[in-house]
């Protein structure tokens, strides 16, 4: 993405050894997701055994008759809730010399939870400015003070979050938060 920076790869390799996961992760929270290879995309991405049909052998059995005549589910297959990935990471980031604001990333994967609603709680307990920013990673919340430490409590209090879910970015090193 920027070609100045090479020169300072082997120095970040060096910083970051042995926690790869955490340089990678700072790398797509920066420049965002890794780009797809064309090459796998173009050669792979469709290959399948039958394909003399071509796109119309492929729709022939799509129909949309019928479909609004199907019941919804009941029972137990209805109340079935798949498991999704929850992780949040509350940084702080300094913006002039004494100020700060704290970074709340991943709400976003909490499932039943509003990103508005956690920024107003946010917002009337610390007493100060809280917003939701659209990122490239995905959405983040706000809130203007130091507020890492109060966050972390807040969300695993207010919006049953489980504990181990929740990180602490601290110099560039994430911490499990220890309610």
């Amino acid at each position: 993405y920027q070609p100045d920076k090479v020169g300072d790869v082997p120095k970040l390799l060096e910083k970051y050894e042995g926690k790869y996961d955490k340089l990678f992760t700072a790398l797509v929270k920066k420049y965002g997701p890794e780009p797809e290879d064309p090459y796998i995309t173009a050669n792979y991405a469709g290959d399948s055994d039958s394909d003399e049909d071509g796109a119309e052998g492929d729709m022939a059995g799509l129909s949309l008759e019928g479909k609004k005549d199907r019941k919804k589910r009941r029972g137990a297959a209805a109340k079935r809730v798949q498991k999704q990935d929850c992780r949040v990471i509350i940084q702080k980031v300094r913006r002039q010399r004494k100020k700060a604001v704290t970074h709340v990333v991943g709400m976003d994967t909490v499932p039943d939870v509003k990103l508005k609603d956690v920024s107003k709680e946010f917002r009337i307990k610390f007493a100060g400015s809280s917003s939701v920013k659209d990122t490239a990673t995905g959405k983040e919340i706000i809130i203007q003070g130091d507020h890492v430490d109060a966050a972390a409590a807040l969300i695993v209090k207010k919006f049953k979050v489980p504990a181990d879910a929740v990180f602490l970015d601290i110099d560039g090193e994430f911490v499990p938060f220890a309610g």
